[in-house]
């Protein structure tokens, strides 16, 4: 496969050099930026991101092996070609340490040569990202559902507005799949040969998040010993997908909505417009709605966010899937842990379609991936899939739904010694959703 719209940038100190090759790679259709040197080539680096650099060694103010080591530690995704009139053998190894796709002497037969070794690079960089992709998909990124009807329309709306650039709210309790969604997104979208980038906003402390996003300049706070490249700048030309959305505190969700209504943003103690083409997922299992009222979200972002919101449905509600996912995780999660993946017995097959799963997914991988590490032999049976009566109970027994997940909750803090941290990682829940939770079935 060929990109055939690529993004090159041309270092060269020579004008006329460089207008060889900027014509050269202009006629195939290509977008080609120039720099006169590796320090005017760092610059625009910095303001936008490019497929390949095609540069020479010996230049004034940066040379190419400068440029090329801070291409490596900074942008290792880009490829890179080296020429030069005064190559020796090595710098020709030490180019092809740093990986560089090719070392090239000038001066070059003509362009049908040059052409054929940026379109050999080009390739590679797709070969990456589909081999990224196929990974993706073997880890059943794109597989939503098993036939539960409840879903049916859920990905129906998604595979429309996956054809568009329309930024995506996916909403749902945690646990429901909203990952898998954003990926499936990416991978039926026009975008799937660009980089997926995600960021869970409840994971990452406040003072992180904002390097995280954004990047960070050398010397912008104690710590920062080099230039750092935040996540929105990693994923141009893809898919950025922000999870617990809910989460971000108002600084950040002010410098947020300023991304999504520039396209553009500026590195953590950097005054450079860094301009960016992504298309945006947004993710929460919080009430918006709850927190665009109490003013804890910002009413202007939501709107931005919420331009094509979907809700995922609870695992309880998706009875259908819940078998055929337990048997498509087993062999997943066993490998993961360097297990051989047995099997449900047919009472424990029994026992996970009936389950409540309040934690939902997550829940559901976190009891089978206990199961495999209990299970004494090939079979897992009802006693591997409950240890500590977490995931016993089923609606038939405990009535409603919130008398069931009070309950769960319950046994989880019992089993953990009440824990609150441990209850959630038991019920495949985050934190602060557990402790919303408690408040809500006001357990102590």
């Amino acid at each position: 496969m060929k990109l055939t719209m690529a993004r090159i940038l041309v270092v060269d100190d020579e004008e006329d050099v460089r207008s060889f090759l900027a014509d050269a790679l202009e006629a195939e259709g290509h977008e080609v930026v120039q720099a006169a040197d590796g320090a005017a080539a760092a610059e625009r680096l910095d303001g936008r991101a490019f497929h390949l650099v095609l540069t020479d060694l010996r230049m004034p103010n940066m040379g190419g092996m400068e440029l090329l080591r801070k291409l490596r530690a900074e942008q290792p995704e880009v490829e890179v070609i080296v020429l030069t009139a005064h190559g020796t053998v090595d710098s020709a190894i030490e180019a092809m340490k740093l990986g560089a796709f090719e070392y090239l002497q000038k001066p070059i037969s003509g362009p049908a040569e040059l052409r054929l070794v940026v379109e050999r690079a080009l390739e590679r960089r797709v070969l990456l990202d589909e081999r990224e992709a196929r990974e993706r998909v073997a880890e059943g990124a794109v597989r939503l559902s098993y036939g539960a009807a409840v879903m049916k329309p859920v990905e129906s709306a998604l595979r429309k507005v996956a054809k568009t650039s329309s930024t995506v709210l996916l909403q749902g309790e945690s646990g429901t799949g909203k990952e898998v969604a954003a990926r499936a997104l990416h991978e039926w979208s026009p975008r799937r040969e660009g980089p997926f980038v995600a960021v869970n906003c409840a994971a990452l402390p406040e003072s992180l998040l904002e390097s995280e996003l954004f990047g960070h300049e050398k010397g912008a706070f104690t710590g920062a010993t080099e230039r750092h490249r935040g996540r929105v700048e990693l994923a141009d030309g893809g898919t950025f997908f922000l999870d617990e959305i809910g989460e971000l505190k108002p600084d950040l969700q002010a410098a947020l909505l300023r991304v999504l209504e520039n396209k553009s943003f500026e590195r953590v103690g950097g005054s450079r417009s860094i301009q960016v083409d992504v298309r945006w997922i947004a993710a929460t299992n919080r009430d918006l709605d709850a927190m665009l009222a109490e003013g804890s979200f910002r009413a202007d972002l939501y709107h931005r966010l919420s331009v094509f919101p979907v809700r995922l449905p609870p695992l309880r509600q998706r009875r259908e899937d819940i078998l055929p996912l337990a048997q498509a995780l087993l062999p997943r999660i066993a490998s993961e842990i360097g297990m051989t993946a047995p099997r449900l017995s047919p009472e424990a097959e029994r026992n996970v379609a009936a389950a409540a799963w309040p934690g939902n997914v997550r829940e559901l991988a976190n009891a089978l991936e206990r199961a495999v590490i209990l299970a004494d032999g090939a079979t897992i049976e009802p006693e591997h899939l409950s240890p500590g009566g977490v995931i016993a109970a089923s609606p038939a027994q405990d009535g409603t739904l919130a008398a069931i997940e009070r309950a769960a909750i319950e046994r989880a803090l019992s089993a953990s010694g009440g824990n609150r941290r441990q209850a959630a990682e038991r019920l495949g829940i985050g934190l602060r959703t557990m402790y919303d939770k408690l408040k809500r079935y006001e357990i102590e």
